[in-house]
C-alpha cells in the first residue's frame, strides 16, 4: 500500500473512532457530529479543514494527535464541528480574516474548555488561556465569536498580539470557509443547531452537566435574522401628503376631455396621496458597558440612511433620541434632517453603567402626557437585551433591536418586539 493511501486508511479510522466516541458520551451532538462527511479528496491540509459540507484531515497530523492523546483527537474533531454549529464559516464574509479567525477559535476553545466529560478534558487551560476568558468576559456575558471580535476592533488588536494569540487557540485550517454555502447549507446547519439546543434542554434540564457553555452559545447564536428595512416600515403612519396620486387617475378620461374639448379636462388629478411615513418615533440606546459609541454610531447611521433613502421622513419630523444606563443620560429632539445629520456629525455616547430600561419608558410616557407627541407609533431600542425591564406594556409599540452573538431575545417581555440584524448590515467593512 502506497504510504499515502495508508496515511489516509489511518486518518479514517482515526476519525471513525473518535465520532463514535463522542456520539456515546455527547448523544445532544449526534446530528452535529453526522453533519460532516469525512474525506481525504479534493483539499490537502496539514491538519483538518472544513467548508461546511466536507471534514478535511491529515492522516499523519491525526496519528501525531492520537500518539499524544485521544482526547486531542476528539477535541479536535469536536473543534470543527463546532464552528459550523455556530455558522462560524457563512459568516466569515466581509470581515477581517485573522481576526475572526481568532475570534472564532476563542469561543469554540472555551466551550471545549469549559465541557466536563472525559472524553474532551484536556489539561487544565494554560494561565495565558484562563486570562484571556477573564478578561473577555468582563465586557460580555457569553464567548460568541461575534461578541469577541467586536471586542477586539474595539480594542484596534494589532496584528503581533492577534498572531500571539491565535497560537494560543489555533487547532484547524479555516482557509476553506469563504467557500462556505449561504444557502441550503447553511439554513441546515441552523436546524441541527436548533435541534441540538432542544436536545440539550431536554436531556439537562435545569441540572448543570458542564454543557451550558454550548448551551448559552447555541441560545445567543442561534436567533433568526431579521430584515431591518423592512421592519422599520411597521412605525409608519397612513398619512396623506399633498402630491399626484398617479395611482387614482384615469388618463383615459383625462385624455378625452382635453381632445374633444381643448383645454378643459373631464377629470382633475387628485391632489394628495396617501403614504406611509414616520413622523413621531423615540430612538432609544442602551449605553450600559455592552456597548460602544462606534458600534452605537454605526447603527444610528445606518438607521437614518434607510429613513432617508426610504422618504419615511415627514417634511417635519419629531423623533427623540434618547441615551440611558441606568437612567436618562440625554434626551436630543429632532425635528429635521438637518438636525439629524448634526446630531450624527457631534455624537457622544454617554453612560456605560448598568442597564435599566424603565428610565426612558418613563420618560417617554411622560413626554406623551405632556403631548410633545401627535401620535407615537412607537419606540426602537437598540441593546444587548440584557436588563430591567418594566412590568407594564406601554401604549405604543416598543422594540429592541439586537446584534446577533450579543442578543439575549429570550429576556424581552411577551409585549416587546424583538429584532436581531447582522452586524455586516450596520457595520462597514474593515
Amino acid at each position: 500500500m502506497p504510504q499515502s493511501e495508508r496515511w489516509r486508511k489511518i486518518g479514517r479510522e482515526i476519525l471513525f473512532s473518535a465520532r463514535t466516541e463522542l456520539y456515546m458520551s455527547l448523544p445532544f451532538l449526534d446530528a452535529a457530529l453526522g453533519a460532516l462527511a469525512v474525506t481525504e479528496e479534493g483539499y490537502d491540509t496539514d491538519t483538518l479543514a472544513t467548508d461546511a459540507r466536507h471534514l478535511y484531515f491529515s492522516g499523519a497530523w491525526l496519528a501525531m494527535q492520537l500518539e499524544h492523546t485521544r482526547t486531542a483527537v476528539n477535541r479536535s474533531y469536536l473543534h470543527s464541528v463546532f464552528h459550523c454549529l455556530l455558522r462560524h464559516p457563512v459568516k466569515s464574509k466581509n470581515r477581517d480574516t485573522p481576526l475572526w479567525d481568532l475570534a472564532c477559535d476563542i469561543a469554540v476553545e472555551s466551550m471545549l474548555d469549559s465541557l466536563d466529560y472525559r472524553c474532551v478534558q484536556a489539561d487544565k487551560p494554560s494561565v495565558r488561556r484562563q486570562n484571556v476568558y477573564r478578561r473577555l468576559r468582563k465586557s460580555m456575558p457569553v464567548l460568541t465569536a461575534e461578541a469577541v471580535y467586536r471586542q477586539f476592533r474595539r480594542e484596534r488588536l494589532n496584528s503581533y498580539d492577534c498572531a500571539t494569540l491565535a497560537r494560543v487557540f489555533h487547532v484547524d485550517d479555516h482557509s476553506l470557509w469563504e467557500t462556505a454555502d449561504d444557502g441550503q447549507q447553511d439554513k441546515q446547519w441552523e436546524r441541527t443547531a436548533a435541534r441540538t439546543q432542544t436536545a440539550m434542554e431536554t436531556m439537562f434540564s435545569d441540572q448543570a452537566a458542564g454543557g451550558e457553555a454550548v448551551r448559552e452559545q447555541l441560545a445567543v447564536s442561534a436567533h433568526p435574522t431579521t430584515d431591518y428595512r423592512a421592519f422599520l416600515r411597521r412605525f409608519a403612519a397612513l398619512r396623506e401628503e399633498v402630491a399626484i396620486d398617479a395611482d387614482s387617475f384615469d388618463y383615459g378620461y383625462y385624455a378625452y376631455g382635453l381632445r374633444h374639448y381643448g383645454n378643459m379636462p373631464l377629470i382633475e388629478p387628485l391632489e394628495t396621496r396617501e403614504v406611509r411615513k414616520i413622523e413621531d418615533f423615540v430612538i432609544a440606546i442602551d449605553t450600559s458597558m455592552s456597548t460602544s459609541g462606534e458600534l452605537v454610531r454605526s447603527f444610528l447611521f445606518y438607521t437614518y440612511s434607510l429613513l432617508k433613502d426610504s422618504e419615511s421622513f415627514f417634511r417635519h419630523i419629531n423623533l427623540r433620541i434618547l441615551q440611558c444606563d441606568d437612567q436618562l443620560r440625554s434626551d436630543r429632539r429632532i425635528t429635521s434632517e438637518r438636525d439629524l445629520r448634526d446630531y450624527m456629525d457631534h455624537f457622544e455616547l454617554i453612560g456605560q453603567s448598568a442597564t435599566d430600561f424603565r428610565p426612558v419608558f418613563e420618560h417617554v410616557d411622560k413626554l406623551v402626557a405632556e403631548g410633545a407627541f401627535h401620535h407615537l407609533r412607537g419606540m426602537i431600542y437598540f441593546t444587548d437585551g440584557l436588563g430591567i425591564y418594566p412590568k407594564k406594556r406601554p401604549k405604543y409599540d416598543a422594540a429592541f433591536v439586537m446584534l446577533e452573538g450579543e442578543a439575549h431575545p429570550e429576556n424581552i417581555p411577551p409585549w416587546g418586539i424583538r429584532a436581531v440584524l447582522r452586524e455586516a448590515e450596520i457595520i462597514p467593512s474593515p
